[in-house]
């Protein structure tokens, strides 16, 4: 059992204002990311664009991608006035605020592929504030608060996404999209209040005098570590197991029986507060016991919990049977991504934090887009049991490579 003594640093870093500014930054990193996807989808249908055009939109993304492109340019200059994180934060906002009012102004039947140019500037100024504001979190924090400060800001940006994505639509209903897109716009400006109260982080020594620098030096200091490799190894395989399961978990439940009403109810809504409650709770543990100890028994436990949807072929469509499975699975993910962001968060130079990070995360959506590819593949051939059970022992290699970890991470909290 926790002693007070225990728990009273744990809450008073909890109530910080550096976590509520973590939180409030991935309200506002969230908010965007959805008005240039379902949002966008329900307006160009009901403005009679066609499936094929709708479906292209898909590209509006690329800038979520390839955003390590341009963030050695944030790690290079800097904005005068505010400092090196909160200067460029400042002015991203202020252009994303503008893209997503003159969205207002499109017209998805007439000119689509105007829409998709607006719609573009929109996701790099959106990718851009995330490579700023991930920056700014990984300074601003300590190591062993990664992990908390992580799992507050991505509860924070899951609400800006709810509110853009649900709120949107429905208010759509009743004032049409082009008041929504002028709305958030608006609601977009809020995020200038937290960025000025922010706390500019303490600024490392030998920053990047030059552009080049500033894009060549984070390879190369990243690969001069000895264990540089194993750690990109690690980072493709930590989540593999549970990325490819999860690719297939709603075709899955509909096989077994399940409604779409409960599937909404409890894996979305439900799931919901129990991924919150994991980041939390992952956080806290990373405090006390920090992010070796973590990572491990967070994989133990994303690999049991990814068997664990072996049960319901055998249960059917039991709804506690459901509750208990999506329960354990989230709260387990939830654990995990706070101690897999706080790893990615520890490798990275704070001299080139925007850069190394921005390729570390990129490097995370590898497996969700390459190699849960063929999960369909695999779950036709081995059958819904065998599938999940593979998919648990997908994680035993990137256990395996974080043994090797031990001597440098695993040094006590």
């Amino acid at each position: 059992m926790t002693t007070p003594s225990k728990e009273k640093p744990f809450l008073r870093v909890l109530f910080s204002a550096r976590m509520l500014t973590a939180f409030l930054m991935g309200f506002y990193g969230g908010l965007p990311l959805l008005l240039t996807g379902s949002v966008m989808q329900a307006w160009m249908k009901e403005s009679g664009v066609n499936l094929a055009t709708i479906g292209l939109f898909a590209l509006v993304g690329l800038p979520y991608t390839l955003k390590f492109l341009w963030a050695p340019v944030f790690d290079r200059f800097r904005i005068p006035g505010l400092g090196r994180r909160r200067g460029w934060l400042a002015l991203v906002q202020i252009l994303l605020a503008a893209a997503i009012a003159s969205l207002a102004f499109a017209s998805p039947g007439e000119h689509p592929y105007a829409l998709a140019a607006v719609a573009m500037l929109v996701a790099f100024f959106s990718a851009s504030q995330d490579t700023v504001i991930d920056a700014y979190r990984r300074e601003s924090l300590a190591d062993l608060e990664q992990g908390l400060g992580a799992s507050l800001y991505v509860n924070g940006y899951r609400l800006g996404m709810l509110l853009a994505s649900g709120g949107g639509l429905i208010l759509a209903d009743f004032i049409g999209f082009p008041s929504v897109y002028l709305l958030m716009a608006g609601m977009m400006l809020g995020g200038l209040a937290v960025t000025w109260h922010a706390v500019e982080p303490a600024e490392a020594h030998d920053l990047p005098k030059t552009l080049r620098e500033a894009v060549l030096q984070p390879f190369l200091q990243f690969f001069q570590r000895r264990e540089a490799w194993w750690i990109l190894g690690f980072i493709l395989l930590y989540k593999m197991g549970d990325t490819v399961a999860s690719q297939m978990t709603t075709p899955f439940y509909l096989d077994i029986g399940y409604s779409k009403t409960q599937i909404g109810a409890v894996v979305k809504l439900f799931g919901f507060w129990a991924t919150l409650l994991g980041g939390l709770a992952g956080g806290a543990l990373i405090m006390r016991y920090g992010i070796y100890a973590t990572l491990w028994q967070f994989g133990l436990l994303q690999a049991l919990s990814t068997a664990a949807f072996a049960i319901l072929t055998h249960t059917g469509a039991n709804l506690v049977a459901l509750m208990g499975v999506i329960s354990f699975e989230n709260l387990s993910a939830g654990m995990g991504s706070a101690s897999f962001i706080a790893f990615m968060a520890s490798q990275t130079d704070k001299r080139f934090t925007a850069t190394q990070y921005a390729l570390l995360s990129s490097l995370m959506g590898v497996p969700r887009v390459l190699v849960a590819a063929p999960s369909g593949i695999m779950a036709n051939a081995l059958g819904w049991e065998s599938f999940f059970i593979s998919c648990a022992a997908m994680a035993v290699p990137g256990l395996l490579v974080l043994l090797r970890f031990r001597g440098w991470l695993g040094r006590p909290a």
